[in-house]
């Protein structure tokens, strides 16, 4: 007789798929329905927990993952590792070495290498980085290999071992990445650069306007988190995260083959249609009193053509940063191996630097974008002036609490986590001329694009 899954399962793997996606509301919508028939599912609750560790709700996500951890289920050591993670990541380190001193049976994982080390660190972290680059190079998981290497990257970085830093770095990335299409980047920057051309069509849009809708347009490391973590104290401002809406948008273009050469073909019902799917994830995350949402998707600088025309009225905040600071910094973090994968070579990088200079500015001049252009330097150097600046471009007034981003209460899962929590400063400017080796003079002219 064939197996026919409970409901409870079949919601879990609909949850499951959409989190491996990145689709957190479709995440969320499955896990509740499944636990709605299955409270003590614990592999429900743990999806559940992780989507909230992602949006930053660190508390909700520790209660929900105790509760279960409680029950003793069949997945403990994930349900251990996962809390210590949150707790961590959360700031509540010492509870999180509480809870690992109180359990065995997490240290049967592979991944306990890497908890154990960040205990160690505190203490002696010559050890520490040891430990975790023996764990990088004899693990056969690529994201444990990726995850103890670049943590041992970091600690190296900060004992100004560059040298060794930027090798293992090299090492982690030549094992764990796979081939990048970089031709399909600048393919698809050359399309929309020959769309900006054809500027009597580039002003068309086609859905109602979004004024209370705003997203970063920037690299990675560009200075992308400080400026979500500033808004996000803002009381009528809620930093929403890297949001998959944006990605979902361009897809659905692409799904209908209207990307990017067709885009003009793109109905006002489909476009409307399209909106109303991004704002409401958008609104899902909006906490109580805020009237604005700020998106720090990643992905807005390639489909600013897309969101011209499904999201007229958008604030863009484009935040440039010094090429070599942002290209050294993205070089020795961890960024996910298919997405990013560009972060594993600097040749690609500064490849990727050119297309977004090429195409950024004239696509907001061309769409008649609602655009802000912010430096880096310039914010770090003059935060209030600065950010009153993104303030207005938004809509609302200035508020003294956006100047305090290390005192928001929010989970930070992106790789600035730990600069976040610290006061605004100028630390990581001039970062790159500790790997001036890593440099040749064709990048000193990147920034004049």
């Amino acid at each position: 007789m064939n197996f026919v899954p409970s409901k409870a399962e079949r919601f879990f793997k609909a949850a499951q798929t959409a989190l491996a996606q990145g689709k957190l509301a479709e995440a969320t919508e499955n896990a509740d329905a499944g636990l709605a028939a299955d409270s003590r599912h614990p592999s429900l609750g743990l999806i559940r927990a992780i989507v909230d560790h992602r949006l930053g709700r660190t508390s909700l996500a520790v209660d929900r993952l105790r509760r279960i951890l409680a029950e003793s289920p069949p997945n403990a050591v994930e349900i251990t590792i996962m809390l210590a993670e949150v707790l961590s990541r959360g700031g509540r380190r010492v509870e999180a070495a509480a809870l690992l001193a109180s359990r065995e049976d997490w240290k049967s994982d592979d991944r306990s290498a890497v908890f154990e080390a960040r205990a160690l660190a505190l203490t002696d972290k010559s050890s520490a980085i040891a430990r975790l680059t023996d764990c990088a190079s004899s693990t056969k998981s690529l994201s444990l290999k990726r995850i103890a290497g670049f943590e041992a990257v970091r600690m190296l970085d900060a004992e100004a071992r560059f040298q060794d830093a930027f090798d293992l770095a090299t090492a982690v990335h030549r094992e764990t990445t796979p081939n990048f299409d970089i031709l399909g980047v600048e393919a698809d920057t050359s399309e929309q650069l020959r769309m900006l051309s054809r500027s009597a069509s580039n002003r068309r849009t086609t859905a109602p306007e979004c004024r209370t809708t705003a997203m970063v347009v920037g690299l990675p490391r560009s200075g992308t988190t400080l400026v979500e973590q500033m808004l996000d104290r803002h009381p009528l401002i809620t930093g929403i995260g890297e949001y998959e809406g944006v990605s979902d948008l361009g897809e659905a273009l692409l799904g209908r083959g209207l990307w990017p050469a067709r885009l003009r073909e793109l109905a006002t019902t489909d476009a409307t249609a399209l909106q109303a799917e991004y704002l409401a994830g958008a609104q899902a995350r909006k906490r109580e009193g805020a009237t604005h949402t700020f998106d720090k998707t990643l992905r807005a600088w390639r489909l600013l053509p897309a969101v011209a025309a499904v999201l007229p009225g958008v604030s863009l905040i484009h935040i440039e940063r010094d090429a070599r600071d942002c290209a050294i910094s993205m070089y020795l973090s961890n960024f996910h191996p298919q997405s990013f994968g560009f972060t594993a070579s600097l040749a690609m990088i500064k490849r990727v630097m050119l297309a977004e200079r090429k195409l950024v500015e004239p696509s907001i001049g061309a769409f008649a974008l609602r655009g802000l252009r912010l430096r880096y330097e310039a914010l770090v150097a003059n935060p209030q002036t600065e950010i009153e600046r993104v303030l207005a471009h938004i809509g609302v007034e200035f508020d003294t609490r956006v100047l305090s981003p290390e005192a928001n209460e929010r989970t930070v899962l992106t790789l600035s986590h730990e600069q976040v929590r610290r006061k605004i400063n100028n630390s990581s400017i001039g970062r790159w001329k500790n790997y001036a080796f890593a440099f040749d003079a064709s990048w000193d002219a990147l920034d004049a694009v």
